[in-house]
């Protein structure tokens, strides 16, 4: 498998990551990659495989940590909804085997890349991480605008001081959560595709599975716009009122 093909591998797939080099070195190739074939052709019905080398997906062995540089095979398998479960052994044939089967028992939890869950996370922009973004986004009596940033992005630099202020406007509006997540160091369930940066969804209460990309401006009152034009419930904020104040004395 390469990254120009992946897409063609039909899930859920078992990948397992090593120097493949058919040219310089097409013995050690072979020979791990008839280990994997060992296990394969016992659930071939149900689970497929590919060998993938190491050099041409760093960023999909991040979740190894050290063991990338210290293991020869790292395996992984991905299911059709895009999730990712991380063989946790070291290589062998038998502990090879043992994760294929606890992967097809529903034993294994899927792997979460993400940061520590804050200890403080009551500011007005809340802030997520893998392992909390269940939990936020798809609460059923939220409607949820979230940006997923990176650090080192200069236009959601420009953006943060807008977004916190957005935050503050609808503290006090409880169906309404603004939300924010490092993308470099999480991560999203696959229907949030982050190609840029920022990016912005809409996840309202009744739809968390298709989640809106927010395609509009980047002023605060564009968002407030958006917001009120897309909220499950009525929103008023307390500048509403001011201003229907203000009308009613005009006349």
């Amino acid at each position: 498998m390469t990254p120009d093909n992946e897409d063609s591998f039909k899930k859920p797939l078992a990948i397992a990551y090593f120097n493949v080099d058919y040219t310089l070195n097409p013995k050690g190739t072979n020979y791990w990659r008839n280990r994997v074939l060992k296990v394969a052709k016992d659930v071939k019905d149900k689970l497929n495989f590919a060998i993938a080398s190491k050099s041409e997906f760093p960023r999909e062995l991040e979740s190894f940590g050290d063991r990338e540089k210290n293991e020869d095979v790292l395996v992984t398998v991905k299911n059709y909804a895009g999730s990712k479960f991380v063989m946790p052994d070291k290589f062998s044939v038998d502990n090879f085997k043992q994760f294929v089967a606890d992967y097809l028992d529903g034993k294994i939890e899927p792997y979460i890349k993400s940061e520590d869950v804050p200890a403080d996370n009551d500011g007005p922009v809340k802030v997520l991480v893998g392992k909390n973004f269940d939990e936020i986004v798809n609460d059923p009596e939220k409607d949820v605008l979230i940006e997923f940033y990176a650090p080192w992005c200069g236009h959601c630099k420009s953006l943060e001081p807008k977004y916190n202020e957005l935050g503050e406007k609808f503290k006090d509006v409880k169906s309404i959560v603004i939300a924010k997540m490092d993308a470099t160091a999480n991560d999203s369930p696959p229907q949030y595709e982050v190609s840029g940066f920022p990016t912005l969804y809409w996840a309202p209460k009744n739809g968390k599975d298709k989640p809106e990309k927010y395609q509009g401006g980047r002023e605060v009152s564009d968002f407030v716009d958006f917001i009120k034009r897309k909220a499950s419930d009525p929103v008023e904020l307390p500048e509403d009122g001011k201003k229907s104040q203000k009308d009613d004395e005009a006349l």
